[in-house]
């Protein structure tokens, strides 16, 4: 792996920074890092309008055609630039790349151009109540009834739900089938008619995640990705992509939290104590600094696989393992700064909140996009060649 720019990368992140200068302002972001959809909306749109989305994806679907290389940098500048991400993140990391991969030309042509802009949000219907991680337990059913498939059932924990348009969901076409073979994938507007979303609440005050319930809901036959009974292969493409692609984003924003860490240790606390003199602080913003060099590095072994194969490999399980605990630990580490005002909300005051709401946020992340749990036995099974867990 050559770390340096090429030429061409070197003036694509030029032309990338002064773009950002040009575009963004941080002083614009909502207060204490809340998502604002509308505030996420109009940026999105903007950064599809400068030519910034999509960079990896086949020009003929609205990308540009780019190496991942390309994204990486995209990432790195971003962070830069202390700018949020693409409202889409599901849409363009899980659902765009597994129609691009399963998807027919008729599929593609409708959902790729609007997923890019932003102008429609995904979200993944995987999860359920009583199976959590384990997708082949999916219990919610489709059953074809002349041209429809008429699906039932519930999910639970579907980030983006309750704002967005269409949903990746797996299903149970067949029951007398083995659990993994029964499976199939399905694209459902989440406008149907008999589609119901309840908001979960979250810690923070925010109903970031959600239960959909799916009741006699029809959805053209012509909404599945491959073949009856391809769900769990099509899924475990969307999953690949889920914790391979979207490494890059969480290691992007481990970096933005990293950098406001250490800005929050310059300054002086209520009591006129500056916590960066302390050198059990230096210490333990030091750790966290090799936490995320070891993630950055991780990150560039996966775009080599990237590079050569095409898709992520399962070694991008453990980015996602190690950064939902780093982030985790850097959050709390940040409000310990802050003293006994950690403790308190303070949106709109000294601190603005940002570290409270980020905080308690964090406590999802060992939880979505597959436990810790899960993913400990995925790295000691794919990754390290250990036998199977019983």
């Amino acid at each position: 792996m050559d770390f340096r720019d090429t030429a061409e990368e070197a003036a694509f992140r030029a032309k990338l920074r002064d773009w950002y200068a040009g575009n963004f302002d941080a002083e614009k972001m909502p207060a204490a890092g809340r998502p604002d959809v509308g505030f996420l909306r109009e940026w999105s749109r903007r950064l599809y309008d400068g030519g910034y989305i999509g960079l990896t994806w086949p020009k003929e679907y609205g990308g540009q055609g780019l190496s991942p290389s390309y994204q990486a940098i995209y990432f790195e500048e971003m962070v830069r630039a202390q700018a949020p991400e693409h409202i889409g993140v599901i849409g363009l990391n899980m659902a765009g790349p597994t129609i691009i991969a399963w998807g027919t030309h008729e599929q593609k042509e409708r959902h790729l151009a609007k997923l890019l802009s932003g102008e429609e949000i995904w979200c993944q219907g995987f999860s359920e109540p009583g199976s959590g991680s384990d997708l082949a337990g999916a219990r919610t059913t489709a059953v074809l009834d002349g041209d429809h498939w008429v699906v039932n059932g519930q999910k639970v924990w579907s980030s983006y739900a309750h704002i967005a348009d269409w949903c990746i969901l797996v299903v149970r076409t067949d029951a007398s089938a083995e659990k993994h073979a029964g499976l199939s994938y399905l694209l459902v507007d989440m406008h149907s008619p008999g589609v119901e979303v309840r908001p979960l609440k979250q810690i923070t005050g925010d109903p970031e995640f959600n239960e959909i319930f799916f009741t006699d809901v029809r959805v053209p036959k012509e909404s599945i990705l491959g073949k009856p009974g391809d769900g769990w292969k099509v899924a475990m493409t969307t999953l690949l992509h889920e914790r391979g692609t979207m490494a890059f984003a969480l290691v992007a924003q481990l970096r933005q939290h990293f950098t406001r860490l250490v800005e929050l240790a310059r300054q002086p606390a209520p009591d006129g104590s500056v916590p960066a003199n302390d050198p059990v602080v230096r210490d333990a913003i030091a750790r966290e600094w090799v936490e995320l060099q070891s993630l950055a590095f991780t990150n560039y072994r996966t775009l080599t696989t990237l590079l050569t194969k095409g898709q992520p490999g399962p070694e991008s399980s453990v980015v996602k393992l190690v950064w939902s605990e780093a982030n985790q630990r850097l959050t709390k580490l940040a409000r310990s700064l802050q003293g006994l005002s950690g403790m308190l909300d303070d949106e709109g005051g000294v601190w603005d909140g940002y570290w409270q709401y980020r905080q308690l946020r964090s406590r999802g992340n060992t939880i979505e996009a597959g436990t810790s749990e899960i993913l400990r036995n995925i790295v000691a099974e794919r990754v390290l060649g250990l036998p199977r867990s019983r």
